[in-house]
């Protein structure tokens, strides 16, 4: 599993920029009502986002496992990891900027999430920095495509260390940005929506997809 995670971070890393265009003016929020805000607000608030991140990976891939195990499909992992190679397609084309397909995606969320936003906005404006721990937490729940489409990875990834170390390895590679935005920092965001920049991550991710869907089809005709 240890190429999975690589791709993951390098995921979060290129993919971060729709990260920042969905959360970057949270930091504003975090800093409402403070004269002075704290300088760790927004590594408190990113550490809460990437724990979320890991805590529904393990769910899921723990989930999927046991009952894989249980159940004695552990053919249905191939099937599964084809329609993760899918969305690997599909977010290379997000992040290359040749189709927005993926975009659809996160209408399914966000029914849940209006009745989990109100949880984050409780805890405005923050009392002490801490506080950004649990609303960053909250708000990693903030429905978006680039998620869910590494969610499929942690469905697949036969545990759920496995699925929490994905969705952890994720976060970790949106991290950069996100703290740069945080910190008022535009530099790494401009190197984010260079073309060149952008249609390479698209390209790499691209080729990881088709070669993950290949192995996928390779193991269901073998079975």
């Amino acid at each position: 599993m240890s190429a999975d995670f690589v791709a993951a971070f390098f995921i979060g890393l290129v993919g971060a920029g729709h990260c920042v265009g969905m959360c970057g003016g949270i930091a504003s929020l975090l800093s409402m009502g403070q004269t002075r805000p704290s300088a760790l607000i927004p590594l408190y608030y990113n550490l809460g986002r990437i724990t979320s991140y890991a805590v529904v990976g393990g769910v899921i891939g723990g989930a999927v496992s046991t009952v894989a195990d249980v159940a004695n499909l552990n053919q249905s992992f191939a099937w599964l990891r084809l329609i993760t190679a899918i969305f690997m397609v599909l977010l290379a084309c997000y992040i290359g900027r040749w189709w927005q397909g993926l975009l659809a995606i996160e209408k399914l969320g966000k029914k849940l999430w209006k009745y989990i936003s109100p949880l984050g906005k409780g805890l405005l404006p923050l009392k002490n920095p801490l506080q950004a721990i649990p609303f960053g937490f909250i708000w990693g729940w903030l429905p978006c495509g680039l998620v869910y489409s590494m969610l499929t990875w942690a469905v697949v990834s036969g545990s759920s260390l496995n699925g929490a170390l994905i969705m952890a390895s994720f976060g970790f590679g949106t991290l950069p940005a996100m703290v740069a935005v945080g910190y008022g920092s535009q530099h790494l965001r401009k190197l984010q929506q260079s073309s060149i920049f952008r249609n390479i991550a698209a390209l790499a991710i691209l080729v990881y997809g088709v070669f993950t869907g290949y192995g996928s089809i390779n193991l269901l005709m073998i079975g």
